[in-house]
C-alpha cells in the first residue's frame, strides 16, 4: 500500500514560517508599519514602543485610512493596492507592495487595528491574534490608521528567546525609525519609547530633517552635494574630515526615497576621502540617489534593503566624482603647490633673537610635552614633581592639574579604603626592593626597559607594561567601589550618531558607577561628559564612549554585563604613557616593581606580550 508523506501545512504554520522572513525583530515592525503609513498619505507619524517593543509597539498616523473590507483583506498574504501585475514591479514607487507585511506580523503577534477614512462617519476596529480574527466592529476613531501590535514572537517561543537585550533591539529600534524619517522629511514623525520621547521631527526639507537626526553639532560640519546626470541624480549631504569616526553610525545612502545598504557605493565614497582621513575611519554621509524606477530592481531582497541597479559601475565613478568636487570646492583636498617645486625652505635670520637662540630648546620643549602627556592630563607642574611615585599617584588619582577638574570620591567610596587602597593593592610581597637599585635599568629607544636578570636579558615594553598596572588598580578600585572621579569645570561635549545615543543613555547607571557622568541630548544628537575617573584624561572619555558603543552596535552582543571590564580595559590603554616618554632608573624601578606584584604580569588586559626574556644561551648562540 502506498503511503503519501507530503501534505500542505496549516496556514497558521505557513503564515509563521513567512513571518520569519519579513519580521525578524520589534525593528522590523517598526519600518513596515511606518513605510505603510507613507504609502496612505500621512502627513504625521507617531512611533510609540514598550520595552523596546518585546511588550507593545504602537504606530499611529493620519493617513487616507481604509475602509472596513480592505482594513480585513489587508491581514490576508499577498493582498495589496500596489500592483497588479508581475510588470508593476518595475515601476514602483511605493515603500510596501509585496503584501506580506500585515499579514506577517499578524502570524506572530496580537494586533489591533483601528482605522476610518475621511469620508466616513464611523471606522473600524479589527483584532486579530496569531493570524486569528477575535472581533470585527464599528468604532469611532480619527482619520487615519492606529496600529497597535502587542506582545511579539508570543506564539513563537524560539524566536522570542533569540530577540537581544532592550538595549540591542531598542538599537534596532532607532536605527529603522530614522531611516524611514530621513528617506521622509515632508513627513513629521516622533518615536517615544516607555513614555519618553526621543525624537520629535517636524516635517522639512532634507537639510532640516538631517539636521534634526544628526544634531546641531554635526550639521554644521556636513557639505552640501548636487549632481544631475541623464543617469542619476545625487543630492544630500558629506561630512567634512573632522566628522570621520572610526565607529561610523552616520553613514546612509537612499535609492527612490528607499533606504538601501551598498558596501560598493560606501567604497565610492570612502574612496573619495583617502589621504585626508585615516583609513580606519568612515566619513560620515546622507546621500540621495534619484533614478528612473524602471532601472531599479529593489525586490531582490525580504527587506528590502539591498537594491539593484542596471548600471552600478557608472553610478559608483559619477558618485566618487562627485564627492571628490565638493571636497575640492571646499578646499578640503590637498592641493599641489607647483610654484615651490623640491625647493627648501630656509628660515629667516632674526638679529633680534640670535642672541636667545638655544639649539637644545626643541629637544626640551618635547621632552615636556612627553613628559605632560602620558599621566592622562593629571600630571602635576614641574614645581610639584617630587619623585617618581608622585607622578605615578597623581596619575592614577592622586591629584589634579591644569586647573581644568576638581578630584571627587565615588559615591560608594569610604576615605579608609581611598586612603590605603594602593598600599593594600600594590605592595611589593614577593620582590625585596633592597635588591634593586637604579643602575640595574636601561631604557633603548625611549620605549623598552632593559634589565638582566638571572635568567638572561629581561625587556619590558614601557608602555603596555603600564597599561596593565593601570589595568589592575582601575579593576580594584572599582570592586571596591572606590574609584576616584574628577568633575571637569567645563563639561565636555561630545556628538554622537543615533543608535550610539541609545546605548550610552541604556548605559548611563554603570558609567556612573565607573566614575563617568554623562547627560545626553537626544535632539541635539550630544553627550555632555560632567566627570571622569581620576586616572583618565578627556580625550581618553571621549573615546572611550566612542568604543563603546561601536562595540555594542556592531558587536551584537550585551556588554551591560562586562562594562567594568570594559571601562577598565579601555581606560588603562588611553592613559598609560605614551612611547617616546624618558624614564629615569628610579621610574624604570617602580614600573618592574609595580609589573612583577601583577597576576598577570606577562600580558596586557586584551592579551599583549609585556616583556620577554633573551636568555645567556640564545646571547651566546649569537656569537
Amino acid at each position: 500500500m502506498t503511503t503519501n508523506k507530503i501534505h500542505l501545512l496549516p496556514d497558521t504554520v505557513a503564515n509563521q514560517i513567512a513571518a520569519g522572513e519579513v519580521i525578524q525583530r520589534p525593528a522590523s515592525v517598526i519600518k513596515e508599519l511606518m513605510e505603510n503609513s507613507i504609502d496612505a498619505g500621512a502627513t504625521d507619524v507617531k512611533v510609540m514602543v514598550q520595552d523596546a517593543g518585546r511588550t507593545q509597539i504602537q504606530v499611529i498616523d493620519d493617513g487616507q485610512g481604509m475602509s472596513e473590507s480592505d482594513a480585513r483583506l489587508a491581514f490576508e498574504r499577498h493582498a495589496t493596492s500596489k500592483i497588479s501585475t508581475a510588470q508593476d514591479l518595475y515601476s514602483l514607487t511605493t515603500m510596501g507592495f509585496r503584501g506580506e507585511a500585515l499579514a506577517s506580523i499578524a502570524a506572530v503577534a496580537q494586533v489591533e487595528l483601528l482605522t476610518r477614512q475621511e469620508n466616513e462617519e464611523l471606522g473600524v476596529k479589527i483584532v486579530i491574534s496569531g493570524s486569528e480574527v477575535v472581533t470585527q466592529e464599528p468604532c469611532a476613531t480619527p482619520k487615519g490608521s492606529r496600529f497597535s501590535v502587542k506582545n511579539l514572537f508570543f506564539n513563537v517561543p524560539a524566536r522570542r528567546r533569540f530577540l537581544k537585550s532592550d538595549v540591542a533591539e531598542m538599537r534596532h529600534v532607532v536605527a529603522e525609525f530614522l531611516r524611514v524619517a530621513l528617506a521622509h522629511p515632508n513627513v513629521g514623525m516622533s518615536l517615544t519609547s516607555n513614555g519618553s520621547s526621543l525624537y520629535t521631527l517636524p516635517a522639512g526639507n532634507v537639510k532640516q530633517r538631517v539636521a534634526g537626526v544628526a544634531g546641531l553639532s554635526m550639521a554644521k560640519n556636513l557639505l552640501a552635494i548636487d549632481c544631475q546626470t541623464s543617469m542619476v541624480r545625487i543630492t544630500g549631504f558629506i561630512g567634512t574630515p573632522e566628522t570621520a569616526k572610526k565607529s561610523g553610525g552616520d553613514q546612509y545612502f537612499f535609492a527612490n526615497d528607499r533606504y538601501m545598504r551598498s558596501a560598493y557605493f560606501n567604497k565610492a565614497v570612502t574612496d573619495a576621502y583617502k589621504g585626508i582621513i585615516a583609513a580606519d575611519h568612515l566619513p560620515a554621509y546622507y546621500i540621495y540617489l534619484s533614478v528612473d524606477p524602471q532601472s531599479v530592481d529593489v525586490n531582490v531582497h525580504p527587506q528590502k534593503t539591498e537594491i539593484k541597479f542596471d548600471d552600478d559601475q557608472a553610478i559608483w565613478r559619477i558618485l566618487n566624482a562627485t564627492i571628490r568636487a565638493c571636497l575640492n570646492d571646499n578646499n578640503i583636498l590637498p592641493q599641489i603647490d607647483f610654484d615651490s617645486g623640491e625647493r627648501v625652505e630656509i628660515p629667516t635670520f632674526d638679529p633680534q633673537s640670535a642672541d636667545n637662540y638655544n639649539p637644545f630648546a626643541l629637544e626640551k620643549a618635547q621632552a615636556a610635552q612627553y613628559a605632560g602627556s602620558w599621566a592622562g592630563g593629571c600630571r602635576p607642574s614641574g614645581s610639584e614633581i617630587r619623585n617618581w611615585e608622585s607622578i605615578y599617584d597623581s596619575a592614577l588619582g592622586g591629584g589634579a592639574g591644569g586647573g581644568t577638574m576638581i578630584i571627587e570620591s565615588g559615591a560608594n567610596a569610604s576615605t579608609a579604603a581611598r586612603d590605603d587602597a594602593p598600599s593594600r593593592l600594590f605592595a611589593p610581597a614577593d620582590i625585596d626592593l633592597a635588591t634593586l637599585t637604579p643602575e640595574q635599568f636601561t631604557q633603548y629607544k625611549r620605549r623598552y626597559i632593559l634589565r638582566p636578570t638571572e635568567a638572561g636579558l629581561m625587556i619590558i615594553d614601557q608602555h603596555r607594561a603600564h597599561e596593565r598596572i593601570l589595568y589592575d588598580r582601575m579593576r580594584a578600585m572599582m570592586d571596591l567601589s572606590a574609584v576616584e572621579s574628577q568633575r571637569l569645570l567645563f563639561p565636555e561635549v561630545v556628538s554622537m550618531g543615533a543608535e550610539d545615543l541609545c546605548v550610552i543613555t541604556e548605559l548611563a547607571e554603570e558609567l556612573s558607577m565607573a566614575g563617568i557622568e554623562i547627560s545626553v541630548d537626544n535632539e541635539g544628537g550630544r553627550v555632555s561628559i560632567s566627570s571622569i575617573p581620576a586616572m583618565m584624561d578627556v580625550s581618553s572619555a571621549r573615546s572611550l564612549l566612542e568604543s563603546l558603543a561601536y562595540d555594542c552596535r556592531n558587536g551584537e552582543v550585551d556588554v551591560r554585563g562586562d562594562v567594568k571590564e570594559f571601562i577598565a580595559r579601555e581606560t588603562s590603554r588611553h592613559s598609560a604613557m605614551p612611547y617616546g616618554k624618558e624614564l629615569s632608573g628610579e621610574e624604570m624601578a617602580d614600573i618592574y616593581t609595580r609589573l612583577m606584584t601583577s597576576g598577570e604580569r606577562q600580558t596586557t588586559p586584551d592579551g599583549r606580550k609585556t616583556m620577554t626574556v633573551i636568555t645567556d644561551d640564545t646571547l651566546d648562540n649569537m656569537f
